[in-house]
This record gives C-alpha cells, sequence and structure tokens, in this order.
C-alpha cells in the first residue's frame, strides 16, 4: 500500500494507518462516556443558603441539588430580580447538543474505518465548531438571562453577565461555575482530533519537502 506521497495534497488523500484508526476508535469512547456526567456545574453559596444551591447541566438535561429542589429555590430567587424561569425548556440547545456528539462519535468511526488524511480534517473541523457552538451558546445563554430582566420585580439590579467560569459575588451570593467531568471528556476527544490532525499535517508537509515535485 502507498504510504508517502510526492506532494502535500496527495498526502492528504492518503488513508490513515492502523494506528492513527485505533486512537481514533479510542476517542471515541471518553465522547460516549461524556453523557454518564454532567457538563457544567453551578453553585450559588449565600448566608443563607450554606449548603449552596447546586444545578448540573448535562448534554440533555437540568439537574438540581437537593433531589431537584435547588433549581425551584433559584427561580424563586430569580423571579425578585426579574430574571426568566431556568427550564429545561429554556436550554434549548439541549435538544441538539446529544445529536451533535453522537454524530461526531459515528464520524470518528467512519473516519478510523474509511477514511483518508482528507476525511480526519474534516472531523476536526466538525468537532471544533460544534464544541464552539456549544459553549459559544452557553455563554449567549448566561448573557441573555442576566441581561434580560423584567422591568416590573420587586428587586431593581442593574443587568449583569452570570460568571462562565470561576467564582463572581453578585448581592450577597458568590456564584461558582465550573465544568464537569462531560465537557472535559469532550474536550479530550476534541484535543485528541486535532492533535491527530496537526500531527499529519506536520508529517505531510515534511514529506512533501522530502519528495518535491519534479
Amino acid at each position: 500500500m502507498k504510504t508517502t506521497a510526492p506532494s502535500f495534497f496527495e498526502f492528504l488523500d492518503l488513508p490513515l494507518r492502523g494506528r492513527g484508526r485505533l486512537v481514533l476508535c479510542a476517542l471515541v469512547i471518553p465522547l460516549l462516556l461524556s453523557f454518564a456526567f454532567p457538563l457544567w456545574n453551578i453553585n450559588m453559596i449565600a448566608p443563607q443558603y450554606p449548603k449552596g444551591l447546586q444545578m448540573d447541566i448535562w448534554s440533555y438535561q437540568l439537574v438540581g441539588g437537593n433531589n431537584g429542589n435547588d433549581i425551584q429555590e433559584i427561580n424563586t430567587l430569580n423571579h425578585y430580580i426579574g430574571m426568566k424561569t431556568i427550564t429545561r425548556d429554556e436550554l434549548r440547545d439541549l435538544d441538539w447538543l446529544p445529536f451533535g456528539l453522537i454524530a461526531m462519535a459515528l464520524l470518528a468511526l467512519r473516519v478510523a474505518l474509511l477514511g483518508n488524511v482528507r476525511a480526519l480534517i474534516d472531523l476536526s473541523a466538525i468537532a471544533a465548531y460544534i464544541s464552539a457552538i456549544a459553549f459559544g451558546r452557553f455563554v449567549f445563554m448566561l448573557w441573555d438571562f442576566g441581561h434580560h430582566l423584567k422591568p416590573e420585580a420587586p428587586v431593581k439590579v442593574e443587568p449583569f453577565m452570570p460568571v462562565v467560569f470561576g467564582s463572581k459575588k453578585i448581592a450577597n451570593f458568590w456564584t461558582y461555575s465550573y465544568p464537569q467531568w462531560g465537557a472535559i471528556l469532550v474536550g479530550i476527544f476534541t484535543v485528541g482530533i486535532w492533535g491527530m490532525t496537526v500531527f499529519y499535517l506536520v508529517r505531510g508537509r515534511r514529506e512533501s519537502r522530502l519528495h518535491p515535485e519534479g
């Protein structure tokens, strides 16, 4: 089987080697395991809530601490400042995100079985696109909740940006927002795909320089 190419563009059409195919299959495992863990956790702590009010965002559901009662308590507090009610229906991105993750897993397996370097590049672009859109939409969701407050709310506060990563104090609440294992596992898949892509691109450029076209 042909394993080298005289030009970079011919290199893109070469099939992936056996080790690369195995790595692709292995990277699908953390991607699928991400369904078993939340993607993000938001925890609100105040003197009246020393144990905190917790909310876990999964790829397909919204789960509150204390048997789900924490979300109801958070919505009660948000009502006083005019913030929209946090519900699964409001988090509309969770409707498409599971399908996006499954699609990436299937595409990765297809590239491992039939693909070449060009297909790997396409996969890395799709993985980066879905990851960037999912995180960007999460940031926008937080911005939207904090900037569209009802003017008739009992407590008047200036529009604000809820914390995305780290901690932030709003009134007497400290809010902590951090990624969880679900997001880390998706990140392992995405970084792994991009690492493979960069490796093959560097290798292709090196081989094209060693075998320049006549």
